[in-house]
């Protein structure tokens, strides 16, 4: 499948992969590369770079939200292949090395079948190499605090609840808020269009996904790049508002 790459700003872009979204960062020939997808992404991930006339090899760094293997996809193959940097927030390290894990059972999935497009959802995880076993081996705790010195200058903003370790980025300048899967527009298992949270049974913390919308409230913005579901546009304060909401 062809990824749907959507141009955010002049450096930023939206991709759709399978059921699961990345975003490119670009500063001249330089690139930051937020989550990589399912392994089965590894081709739409490397296509993605060349439509925005980037590469592997120019690619400064991976900053990964989480380390489910729908963002963490093809975080190792890069770092393996070119030699780059795999960052995380330090609670999500360990969790990257496969040392724990924190995402849905099958008997989570099981105990929800009976919800609209959990079924195929799942067929297509397992297609894709969602339930394959694969670890970074060498994840890095970000190098710094505040702006990281790479292509977008992004922030890291803890965000623990869907994992421990789950961070979104903000990007200041241009008013953009990547959510990962704190903060969502859309899901194959859900029927709700514009902000959500994903179902329950997918978060390790209910209660502190909840309050980390309250960090995301705070972050002044007014586009939010998701790691599912369309671009939103619209004050991002408002958008967790809406989630909190249809959470209750």
């Amino acid at each position: 499948m062809r990824p749907d790459v959507q141009q955010v700003t002049d450096t930023t872009y939206l991709v759709h992969g399978h059921n699961t979204n990345w975003v490119i960062l670009k500063d001249g020939d330089a690139v930051t590369l937020v989550d990589t997808g399912y392994p089965g992404d590894r081709q739409g991930v490397l296509d993605s770079l060349a439509q925005v006339g980037s590469s592997p090899e120019a690619v400064a760094a991976v900053l990964i939200t989480h380390a489910h293997n729908d963002h963490v996809g093809s975080a190792e193959h890069l770092r393996a292949t070119y030699g780059t940097p795999v960052y995380l927030h330090p609670l999500e390290v360990p969790h990257a090395r496969r040392e724990f894990l924190q995402q849905a059972t099958i008997g989570d999935v099981v105990r929800n079948a009976w919800r609209p497009g959990v079924v195929p959802w799942a067929v297509h995880v397992i297609r894709v190499g969602g339930t394959e076993h694969n670890p970074v081996s060498a994840p890095e705790p970000f190098p710094a605090e505040g702006p990281l010195d790479l292509p977008g200058r992004p922030v890291p903003v803890h965000t623990p609840g869907h994992t421990d370790g789950h961070c979104v980025y903000h990007l200041p300048d241009s008013g953009i808020v990547i959510s990962g899967d704190a903060l969502i527009s859309g899901h194959a298992t859900s029927r709700v269009e514009g902000p959500q949270l994903l179902h329950d049974f997918f978060h390790h913390d209910r209660a502190r996904v909840i309050g980390s919308l309250d960090l995301i409230a705070a972050l002044d913005g007014d586009t939010l790049l998701p790691g599912h579901g369309p671009v939103h546009r619209g004050a991002v304060r408002a958008a967790a508002e809406l989630a909190r909401e249809r959470a209750a």
